[in-house]
């Protein structure tokens, strides 16, 4: 134990250190020229690596158009044998207009016969109870089959997309794909709530046995929405390309 005039051992130590590199020069920086894509800047490149990386994340991946995405969107749910649906504040209406599934709005304002607008946010047990929900997304990345949630229009809170077992996500090709995360990353606003999603949720033990839906939905679609030009979209029942 060091007395009060006497050095403690921290302060022995770091005056060593200090000595030594008295007078030493200094280190120039580290060379920051790394690369920011490892894909060529090709929109179909960067669609068909992103609808390789989902698969290869087991999620189910469909290619549409705009006028095919709601009679896409009423093959899965109908499919699935989804009876409800949760819907986020500003996702187009045209999306959910072919299915007959219960629409459970979250924040959208129904007003009341009254002429009260009330909160229409849906509670934990509704949500429990909802069995997909539908969502477009802020971009998705090529590289690591990543999609990314903002919160924004069409996307909702957190919540909506971490409950319900069934996820239909829609993704823009035309300007929501990007090649790499360091791409991604200027086009995000990092004080908004950020959601990173590669596939569906899964989780394994220790004997590396894969459960999915733990930590989030167990199923997970997404689907490409291309221009009516582009190679492998799917017909107007949902017959096409789907991995």
């Amino acid at each position: 134990m060091s007395s009060p005039t006497t050095p403690s051992s921290r302060d022995r130590i770091l005056g060593r250190v200090r000595a030594a590199l008295d007078g030493a020069p200094d280190i120039p920086p580290p060379a920051r020229g790394y690369l920011a894509a490892h894909t060529a800047d090709d929109p179909a490149a960067l669609l068909d690596l992103l609808h390789a990386n989902l698969a290869d994340y087991r999620a189910k991946v469909h290619r549409g158009t705009e006028a095919e995405l709601p009679s896409l969107v009423e093959r899965l749910l109908r499919e699935h044998g989804a009876g409800s649906v949760a819907v986020p504040p500003g996702l187009p209406a045209v999306w959910l207009s072919r299915t007959r599934v219960e629409q459970r709005h979250d924040r959208g304002g129904r007003t009341s016969p009254a002429g009260a607008v009330r909160d229409e946010t849906l509670t934990p047990y509704e949500l429990d109870a909802t069995d997909a929900v539908v969502t477009g997304c802020a971009l998705a990345i090529a590289e690591t089959g990543t999609i990314v949630l903002d919160g924004g229009p069409g996307q909702g809170r957190r919540a909506l997309t971490l409950v319900p077992d069934l996820h239909i996500c829609v993704v823009r090709a035309a300007d929501q794909i990007v090649a790499s995360v360091p791409l991604a990353l200027p086009r995000l606003d990092p004080s908004r709530p950020l959601t990173w999603i590669s596939g569906p949720s899964a989780t394994s033990d220790i004997e590396l046995d894969r459960v999915e839906g733990v930590h989030g939905p167990r199923t997970l679609h997404v689907v490409l929405l291309v221009d009516a030009e582009s190679e492998g979209a799917e017909g107007a029942e949902g017959a096409g390309k789907r991995v």
